[in-house]
């Protein structure tokens, strides 16, 4: 039968329900026998099942008296059910078969799962860790539950069991790759709920081990030795048994593992080997990945082909340094010659091509009767010298790919190996090396090379500031390290401090010769005014880089015009491209682009407008996200005004992405605009972009960003300002669980925006107070703030600020035993968000309702609830609410006696709380997870938590110490 056009291939699985499909339309697969016989036959590969086979996989040793009758009706059912497909159920030799239909193969997830295994060994044996792990996870999707779902009978049995160890094993294959790669923490949680039922526990002691959580993977032994000897009467394996003495004794190696012949001439003409390469240095160090790749590459040239390599880099970064020791080390290669010249590319007069060919030719032993005058003729008569011959030309320090094309050799067995400040994109053939600045032990292991081991071995902190502060430049870290050398009674301590002032840094880079300005200088000259005003301004930002849009802003221009010269500077390495659309600066090149600035830009208020366009920017595409993110609240309402338009987003979705992929942008340019022109606005970007403060990874440096600001604002004697600010000092140390300084910058908040007449800190600083209070155990005052905030948003048409006011006092009704009344409240809140579209927000209202839903029992509803919001908070990266609504699924799951799953939530909330969310946060999570733990009679492993939670609970002198002490000493309770 011919497939005809677009016909569709069958599909089935097995890894789950037993399922058939003809393309995207489902088969009607029968009754279970019937699907019992499909997978006997789909899981054989193609070959014939005999019919007693079958009548023993269906019913086993009590077959019915019709059995073979059955059998043959059941395959007539599903040729039926295979319509236009049905010559895939193959009869033969009494038995049947299914394979594949006019060479159109059929899809089933079991094959395709041994297919993805298959290519995941292969990776992994060719150390693509990465390639492995994800070729991993899609076999592990293809399962759909439990295999075979439904199905009776013998081989159903024994397949499910087989199965269900294959995925078993693939899942400890897949967490033994996370763990070699360094991530043991990702996998503690998922490890705790598989031991519960499948015995992966030497990984779980290994994950927890590397994740500094020594005593509780030392539990888990305990739990297995003893629960082995009350169930088996055995001791554990041999390997268990060592993993555990091993962590006993700190084995390092349980650490984590931290990404020729002559060539022709005249009979006049004298062949010469020219040996022109400089000196390599004795102390080079590093560069190894470059070394052999650069290597590799000129090893091409006695093959077919000429070998072109162009290292790219900015000033000092050691291009010249790499290519003259690649260079030697390539010698063998090149038995006919080395060529070498500075080109002068980066000064203003650079080389002529003309010249140095005729140079070249006379290193070759042409005289200089026989060498033409005009750059093609030199040109043709140096490659038609080198022919047959196998020479090396390091052309150093090229101005650009015009400069270079006459000196190419042009003949196999030759090679060129380029050095410029430009990108040699316009090069053809040539391999093209980005050469960036060293690693951290490169540049330490230079600085140390050239100052002696004996001087730096008992100052490493103080080295690692010296290098950092020469933001691993090499020839910033030689002059430093050459400096520090040539003074005896120096340490590296007191060149680390000269090195901290950014203001005297590059002076201070300065030895002989050598100095990192006049090398950046050279670069700058060659600018055009455009160009060198771009360079200037562009340095202005604090940022860790700044994209097209915000540079846009900056050098107030249009993004094609922008981009042009960016991509300008890119080119002459004075800019790095980090990633498309985005720019940045090395650390000692922004320094210097802030002395231009300082020094050439005209008139100075140009620096200043500089900033205010980049904060407008900043502050009205922020806005657009917040409108986004927070239908009906009234913060942009109440913002002070810009002047400089901001992005838009087509969703809330590509909204978040901006704010989290710029925060550290967006922070540094508030901390940057602490001026009295700047500083409100400042203030306001800050509250606009409070969701840094939950997300975790910005909650720090948001923080921190507040406190830079207040101090100016209080400098400045903004009342309007310190009040906005400490609104959002209030919020975040709030989620920081630092309650009494929360409290008091919520106070000061209210005070300032009263006086200041600001209607939004004057109604979010009671709502902020009302939530500590209540955190606090002070429920009267509690209420009577966040009655206080209810009524101030609901004057100022703050309807977000409102239902989240309800939500709120929710929780203090719940608090103190209004159980329905908190319900209601809750569910008053969440219309609210329901009327907006605020479905962030909307999260909150549904973990404030499950807390109400837990308290009255209604555990299946409270469930219901804190997924959905699970889900939004993943959805929005807000990690602190992750953490705290897979704390609260714990709980619910603990009522409802569920201890598996409540210890793998609590360990996803421990994941999520790393490092944000407060101590107190942390040891109530510890304290549900031990109950689970005990529940499911890892009794040693509970202890551990509950141990660790009241060590926290007495340290911060908290009342749910008694609680902790009952579960750890419960007979001292008798």
């Amino acid at each position: 039968m011919d497939d005809g056009p677009g016909r569709e291939r069958l599909r089935f699985t097995v890894l789950g329900p037993v399922r058939a499909w003809r393309g995207a339309t489902p088969l009607a697969a029968g009754s279970p026998q019937q699907r019992a016989l499909l997978a006997a036959l789909l899981l054989r590969g193609g070959r014939t099942a005999t019919a007693a086979e079958l009548v023993d996989a269906l019913w086993g040793d009590e077959p019915p008296h019709a059995a073979l009758a059955a059998l043959r009706t059941y395959a007539s059912r599903l040729r039926k059910a295979l319509g236009d497909d049905s010559e895939a159920l193959v009869s033969e030799s009494g038995g049947y078969a299914i394979r594949p239909v006019n060479g159109r193969a059929l899809d089933l997830d079991h094959d395709l799962a041994e297919q993805y295994a298959a290519e995941a060994e292969k990776a992994k044996a060719s150390g693509d860790r990465g390639r492995a792990r994800e070729l991993l996870e899609r076999a592990l999707a293809l399962w759909d539950g439990e295999p075979l779902a439904g199905l009776a009978g013998p081989y159903a049995e024994t397949q499910r069991t087989r199965l269900d160890e294959w995925r078993l094993s693939l899942t400890e294959a897949r967490l033994e790759l996370i763990l070699e790669s360094g991530r043991h923490a990702d996998v503690v949680s998922e490890l705790t709920a598989l031991t519960a039922a499948h015995p992966l526990r030497e990984l779980l002691m290994l994950a927890l081990y590397r994740s500094g959580r020594q005593a509780e993977a030392l539990a888990v032994y305990a739990d297995t030795r003893r629960l082995l000897a009350d169930e088996l009467g055995v001791d554990p394996c041999a390997s268990l048994s060592d993993l555990h003495q091993r962590i006993l004794r700190a084995d390092i190696d349980l650490d984590a593992p931290p990404v020729t012949s002559d060539g022709p001439g005249s009979t006049d003409q004298v062949i010469v080997r020219p040996q022109q390469l400089p000196a390599t240095v004795a102390d080079f160090t590093g560069r190894t990945t470059f070394v052999s790749e650069l290597g590799a590459q000129l090893a091409t040239a006695e093959g077919s082909v000429m070998a072109v390599s162009a290292l790219t880099g900015i000033g000092g970064v050691g291009k010249t340094t790499l290519a003259v020791h690649v260079a030697h080390a390539a010698r063998e290669h090149f038995p006919d010659g080395q060529l070498y010249v500075d080109l002068q590319g980066a000064g203003q007069t650079p080389s002529e091509p003309e010249a140095v060919l005729g140079a070249f030719l006379r290193s070759l032993g042409t005289p200089d009767s026989s060498i033409p005058d005009g750059m093609e003729e030199r040109s043709a008569l140096y490659r038609s010298t080198l022919a047959g011959r196998r020479v090396l030309a390091l052309l150093d320090n090229a101005r650009d790919a015009a400069q270079i094309r006459p000196l190419l050799p042009g003949t196999e067995g030759c090679a060129a190996l380029i050095t410029s400040r430009a990108r040699m994109i316009d090069l053809a053939g040539a391999h093209l090396i980005d050469l960036d600045v060293m690693s951290p032990e490169e540049a330490m292991n230079l600085f140390t090379r050239i100052v002696g081991e004996e001087r730096v071995s008992s100052e490493r902190k103080a080295v690692m500031a010296v290098v950092g502060a020469c933001g691993f430049l090499p020839l910033a870290i030689r002059i430093a390290a050459s400096r520090l050398a040539a003074r005896r009674t120096w340490t590296v301590s007191i060149l680390a401090r000269k090195l901290a002032d950014e203001r005297r840094r590059l002076d201070e880079l300065r030895a002989g010769d050598l100095a990192v300005k006049a090398t950046f200088e050279l670069g700058y000259g060659q600018l055009e005014p455009p160009q060198a005003r771009a360079f200037r301004l562009l340095g202005l930002a604090d940022g860790p880089d700044i994209s097209l849009a915000a540079a846009a802003a900056i050098l107030d221009l249009d993004a094609d015009a922008a981009e042009e010269l960016l991509e300008s500077l890119v080119d002459t390495s004075l800019l790095e491209s980090a990633a498309p659309g985005r720019y940045r600066y090395h650390d000692l090149v922004r320094l210097y682009a802030r002395d231009c600035a300082e020094r050439d830009e005209q008139p100075p208020s140009e620096r200043a407008a500089a900033l205010s366009r980049l904060l407008d920017f900043y502050s009205a595409t922020a806005a657009n996200m917040y409108v986004l993110e927070r239908p009906g609240d009234r913060l942009v309402d109440h913002m002070e005004a810009t002047a400089f338009a901001g992005l838009e987003f087509a969703d809330r979705t590509t909204a978040l992405e901006w704010l989290f992929s710029e925060a550290g942008c967006l922070l540094a340019c508030a901390r940057q605009c602490g001026g009295p022109e700047t500083l409100r606005r400042a203030a306001d970007l800050l509250l606009l972009t409070k969701d840094l403060a939950e997300s975790g990874a910005d909650a720090l440096q948001y923080e921190q960003s507040n406190v830079a600001l207040l101090a100016a604002a209080r400098e400045a004697g903004d009342q309007h300002a310190q009040a906005r600010i400490h609104t959002a000092l209030a919020y975040a140390r709030t989620l920081a669980g630092r309650l009494d300084e929360a409290d008091e910058n919520a106070k000061s908040a209210m005070l300032l925006g009263l006086a200041a007449e600001d209607p939004f800190s004057s109604s979010y600083a009671p709502n902020d107070r009302g939530i500590i209070a209540n955190s606090q155990r002070r429920h009267a005052d509690a209420e009577a703030y966040l009655r206080q905030a209810l009524t101030a948003f609901r004057e100022d048409h703050n309807q977000q600020s409102e239902a989240s006011a309800l939500c709120n006092l929710s929780r203090v009704h719940l608090d103190t035993g209004r159980v329905e009344s908190a319900i209601q409240l809750a569910e008053e809140g969440i219309a609210i968000y329901r009327r907006l579209g605020a479905k962030r927000r909307l999260a909150n209202g549904m973990y404030a309702l499950a807390l109400a839903y837990t308290q009255a029992n209604r555990l299946v509803e409270a469930a219901e609830q804190l997924g959905a919001a699970l889900a939004i908070f993943q959805d929005s990266r807000q990690r602190f609410w992750e953490g705290m609504t897979n704390f609260r699924l714990a709980e619910v799951d603990l009522a409802a006696r569920k201890p598996a799953a409540a210890a793998n939530h609590a360990e996803l909330a421990l994941a999520a709380l790393r490092g944000i969310g407060g101590e107190s946060r942390r040891a109530s999570v510890l304290t549900t997870l031990g109950r689970a733990l005990n529940d499911i009679g890892h009794t040693d492993r509970a202890r551990v938590c509950w141990q660790e939670a009241l060590a926290i609970f007495e340290r911060l002198g908290s009342a749910e110490s008694s609680t902790v002490q009952a579960l750890l000493f419960p007979a001292a309770l008798t």
